[in-house]
């Protein structure tokens, strides 16, 4: 056994898929070597530890330069939409923002219990288990990633570990965006990602009611085309809030 927050997890059991962990990491040493799509980055590790991880839900925030955390990327549809939002603000990524200490395998039904405020977004989800982990930098928090996996489902403690190296995987690669060493310098840089952020939403709404198509699919066709095209994903979704949608967006190639 091993402790993780203060709880204690399985250290003897394996990673379900470590194959496909082997894969991840390099996937993503692939990406922190061209120059580095932020907001895509964030998002495709996101996806990435929710399937490692078998969660049904999987959310990544960051600090903004007021010390708020938001919601840069998220995976799943384990319960409420807002949960995973809510937790960072009231619940475990919260507390894990705070402390820099993970949050275990807490259970949804006893989530009102140690965070009341998170109670009503708690009750609406499906039974499940909820765990945070903090994106550190030489002791400093940068944002959590919660991952909420379904049923009574644990995580062990092979797995805990494959979530924090995914949160380290993202502090680094917020650390190879930024041009200096001056933590300033980051707070800065994840403010513009944030900023990103919020224009690849509109976009993602623009797009899906001009093709007649789902979120989903309008982000799809979204990161699809900023990648063939060489483009950062927020330059091409500023495009698409302005008006400028072109026909490959809109017929999906």
């Amino acid at each position: 056994m091993r402790t993780y927050g203060g709880e204690q997890v399985d250290e003897e059991a394996t990673v379900r898929q470590p194959r496909d962990a082997a894969g991840v990491f390099v996937e993503l040493a692939d990406a922190l070597v061209e120059p580095l799509d932020v907001v895509d980055f964030l998002q495709v590790l996101t996806d990435r530890s929710g399937a490692l991880l078998g969660a049904s839900a999987a959310g990544l925030g960051l600090a903004d330069q007021r010390g708020s955390l938001h919601l840069m990327a998220r995976t799943g549809g384990g319960g409420p939409a807002d949960f995973l939002e809510q937790q960072l603000h009231a619940g475990p990524g919260h507390d894990v923002f705070s402390t820099g200490v993970a949050v275990v395998d807490v259970d949804l039904a006893a989530v009102g219990e140690r965070w009341p405020a998170l109670g009503p977004a708690a009750l609406g989800a499906a039974p499940g288990r909820v765990t945070a982990l903090p994106l550190r930098w030489r002791g400093t928090v940068l944002g959590a990633l919660a991952v909420v996996t379904p049923g009574d489902v644990r995580l062990s403690g092979s797995e805990v570990a494959v979530g924090q190296a995914m949160a380290d995987v993202a502090t680094v690669g917020l650390l190879q965006a930024r041009s200096t060493a001056e933590l300033v310098v980051l707070s800065e840089q994840l403010q513009t990602a944030l900023q990103d952020r919020i224009v690849v939403d509109q976009a993602k709404g623009v797009l899906a009611a001009t093709a007649g198509t789902s979120i989903p699919e309008a982000f799809r066709r979204l990161r699809r085309t900023a990648r063939r095209r060489g483009v950062p994903l927020s330059v091409l979704a500023a495009d698409v809030v302005a008006g400028r949608v072109d026909a490959d967006l809109l017929d999906g190639r």
